[in-house]
């Protein structure tokens, strides 16, 4: 399987799993509360996989750019959570280092 597929698979997992936080209401409510878990079990799955062929501090900053920008993005359409200009210029800065590292870094094998 493609290394990005698996990395892409623990970034969805974990966004899945990050997503339902709100609702398990400090795990406190059953079913919220198993999603969490099982979002984030895939998603360490996937991420240890990939890391066989992805450098780790690659793939960890792949992964965590790409976390707080899908969750910032649901907060934003799902919890009507506001984003003020700052966070907008913040989100856009870390997507902007996950295209350099995947574009122009050398530390990351195509």
């Amino acid at each position: 399987m493609s290394k990005w597929l698996l990395l892409s698979m623990a970034i969805i997992a974990e966004v899945f799993g990050t997503s339902f936080l709100k609702a398990a209401d400090g795990f406190t409510k059953f079913w919220p509360s198993v999603a969490v878990v099982l979002g984030y079990v895939v998603a360490f799955y996937f991420l240890s996989l990939s890391l066989k062929v992805i450098p780790v501090g690659i793939a960890y900053a792949i992964w965590a750019g790409l976390g707080v920008v899908l969750i910032a993005l649901i907060g934003w359409v799902v919890f009507s959570q506001k984003l003020d200009m700052a966070a907008i210029i913040g989100i856009s800065m870390i997507l902007g280092g996950v295209i350099v590292l995947n574009v122009f870094s050398s530390s990351v094998t195509h």
